[in-house]
């Protein structure tokens, strides 16, 4: 086999199809069975819609304009000039994935990888051998762990996420970002009949207890009918001290994680997909460290910096008035967002950070990890 491809979600079957489209012999292991579903805001950016249209997966879903900040009564829009994005169901995303990899010829298998084992000439995977191994194992890798490639960061701020779907019309074609004093709330139009709301914070509570923090919304969603259980991700920050060992590449979330703040997740995997076999087929594996790098610039410096800005209540405040001043501004920045991951081109203008002053406030009191599992309705961080 030239590539075992651990892990089954996007960033794991993009690079499995692209691998079979280079010509190499590729198979999945993913531990769960039939469609995929994951704690997430569900909201595609126009680039990510673009790279999976090369891919050949047109999920379906509803289409957005652009994001739309919302703090009580203040609102700003800003919409998207590279094309419509999408909100998707993320199960109805990985069914579209899996159906064209499979049509590929890929092998997808229900496994997971437990030991690994590094030869000069391949990788053995419970006594499986390959040439190379993605591992394409989420936010928390176990691969990334055993490899050492994990890199701690004592006391760093630490967010989950929760999100439920709502049985009813969407009221926009915006992703509609609620801004309270302690989270964020995300509003995604994912068909015509259904919205996620996805809740990211640093506190501790329910979703009850956090959607709360947003009256309007809670008003919005009164009477609609929760449409599935809520699911928790978390903590959102990871980091890799690299991203190869040997003949293992990480792709997707294994390799890094900042935040979901930019909504840029599907997006920096499906670009992440085609460097790794780029690097596995030319056989110069440093260079996907260095192409990780710039395909990643943009969001790590964006979302560290928007993270660090809004970290205390009165910076919180003023972003989505300072939005409403300079439109101009938060216009340019959707738009960088919603460009493909690694694009260059500059808009000619400041980064959205400074709407606000930058504050570094005490780091949050660390809450206790969620794996991407299934939490109940009341699910607590």
């Amino acid at each position: 086999m030239d590539l075992l491809v651990v892990g089954g979600g996007p960033a794991g079957l993009a690079t499995a199809l692209h691998a079979a489209r280079a010509g190499l012999d590729v198979t999945v292991w993913e531990q769960r069975a039939g469609t995929v579903d994951k704690a997430c805001g569900e909201g595609l950016m126009p680039g990510a819609v673009a790279a999976l249209a090369a891919l050949g997966v047109h999920p379906p879903g509803h289409a957005l304009r652009g994001i739309r900040y919302v703090a009580g009564p203040r609102r700003v829009d800003a919409d998207f000039r590279a094309g419509p994005g999408r909100g998707v169901r993320r199960t109805t995303l990985h069914a579209a994935l899996r159906e064209v990899v499979l049509a590929a010829g890929v092998r997808i298998e229900q496994r997971t990888a437990r030991r690994i084992e590094q030869a000069e000439d391949g990788v053995v995977a419970d006594g499986v051998r390959a040439r190379h191994l993605v591992a394409a194992d989420g936010l928390h890798s176990p691969i990334r762990h055993a490899l050492g490639l994990d890199r701690r960061r004592p006391g760093h701020f630490r967010r989950h996420g929760l999100r439920r779907h709502y049985a009813l019309a969407p009221w926009a074609d915006h992703v509609e970002v609620h801004w309270a004093r302690d989270a964020e709330a995300y509003v995604t139009p994912v068909s015509d009949d259904l919205v996620g709301v996805a809740l990211l914070t640093a506190a501790r509570g329910s979703y009850d207890v956090h959607l709360a923090a947003f009256p309007e919304l809670r008003e919005r969603l009164a009477g609609a009918r929760p449409a599935g259980p809520v699911r928790g991700a978390g903590p959102l920050r990871q980091d890799a001290s690299a991203r190869t060992a040997g003949r293992v590449l990480l792709v997707g979330d294994a390799a890094g994680y900042v935040d979901a703040l930019t909504g840029e997740g599907v997006a920096l995997a499906l670009a992440q997909a085609p460097a790794a076999v780029r690097a596995v087929t030319s056989g110069d594996l440093g260079a996907y460290e260095r192409e990780w790098r710039r395909l990643t610039r943009r969001y790590r410096w964006l979302t560290h910096a928007l993270l660090c800005s809004t970290r205390v209540p009165p910076a919180r405040a003023a972003l989505v008035p300072m939005a409403q001043r300079l439109p101009w501004l938060f216009s340019a920045t959707v738009d960088v967002l919603a460009r493909p991951a690694g694009e260059s081109r500059s808009c000619g203008t400041a980064p959205l950070e400074h709407m606000v002053e930058p504050h570094h406030g005490h780091p949050a009191r660390p809450t206790r990890p969620l794996d991407d599992q299934q939490t109940p309705d009341s699910g607590t961080f």
